[in-house]
C-alpha cells in the first residue's frame, strides 16, 4: 500500500498504544497535521521523551497522478482518518515502503 512521508512531531498521549501528532507539507506548502496512534505511523517504541521530529508514513491511497502549473509530478491522494481526506503532494512523498 503506498504510504505519505510524515514527520512524527510530537508524543500527544501516553494512553496505550500512545498517539502522536505528524506533519507533512502539502505542494502548495501547505503544512498539515495528524494526529492518531503511534503503530498507525512507525514501528518505533517512541515516548514522550523521544527525540523529535522522527520520520514516519501515513498509508495512502493514490487517486490520480497529475502535473501542477509549475510541471512538477503531483499526486491526489486520500487519508481515510481521522476523516476522509485528500490532498495534493508531490510524487516524491509518496513510498511503497511501510
Amino acid at each position: 500500500m503506498p504510504c505519505l512521508r510524515v514527520d512524527i512531531v510530537r508524543f500527544v498521549d501516553e494512553h496505550q498504544p500512545g498517539f502522536v501528532a505528524c506533519e507533512f507539507t502539502d505542494s502548495e506548502g501547505r503544512r498539515h497535521t495528524l494526529v492518531d496512534k503511534l503503530p498507525i505511523f512507525t514501528a518505533e517504541d517512541l515516548r514522550s521523551n523521544s527525540s523529535y521530529p522522527q520520520p514516519g508514513v501515513a498509508r495512502c491511497e493514490v487517486l490520480a497522478h497529475l502535473k501542477d502549473s509549475k510541471g512538477r509530478n503531483v499526486a491526489r491522494i486520500t487519508i481515510a482518518k481521522p476523516d476522509l481526506l485528500e490532498f495534493i503532494v508531490l510524487e516524491s512523498q509518496i513510498s511503497d515502503d511501510w
